[in-house]
C-alpha cells in the first residue's frame, strides 16, 4: 500500500516528516463507481514533472501547500533532524513545510523520478 507523508514545519522552524494514515470510507459515485475513498479537496491544479537519476533540491521550503504524487522512480526526503524518508510510486507528500529551515529532495536509484503536483487552495 502506498504511504502519505507529511512534511511540515515545527514551532521552532525545524521541518519534521510524519506518515499519516489515510482517512478511507466507503463510497459509490454517481456512475456507479465504489470503494473507499477520502473526501474531496479544493485544488489549484496539477503538473506532471521529471527529475533525473541524483538530483538533489537543496535545503528548501515548500513553496505553498501541495501534494507531491510519486507516480515512478525513487526519491528520499530528508528533514531538520535528520529523519529520512524514502518515497516510492504511489506515495504522497503533503508540503506544509512553508517557513523554517525547510527539507532536501534527492532522487535516488536509477531512473528518473515521475510526479505530480498538486496545489491546494484553502478553503
Amino acid at each position: 500500500m502506498a504511504k502519505i507523508w507529511r512534511v511540515y514545519s515545527d514551532a521552532n522552524g525545524q521541518s519534521r516528516i510524519v506518515e499519516l494514515p489515510l482517512a478511507m470510507t466507503p463510497f459509490v459515485d454517481t456512475e456507479g463507481a465504489r470503494g473507499e475513498g477520502t473526501p474531496m479537496q479544493s485544488a489549484a491544479g496539477i503538473v506532471f514533472r521529471v527529475s533525473p537519476p541524483g538530483y538533489v533540491l537543496d535545503w528548501h521550503c515548500a513553496p505553498r501547500r501541495q501534494y507531491s504524487i510519486s507516480l515512478s522512480g525513487a526519491a528520499e526526503i530528508e528533514v531538520g533532524d535528520g529523519t529520512v524518508a524514502r518515497i516510492g510510486p504511489g506515495d504522497v507528500v503533503l508540503a506544509e513545510d512553508l517557513t523554517g529551515q525547510g527539507h532536501i529532495t534527492r532522487v535516488v536509484g536509477e531512473q528518473p523520478r515521475f510526479y505530480a503536483i498538486v496545489p491546494l487552495t484553502d478553503v
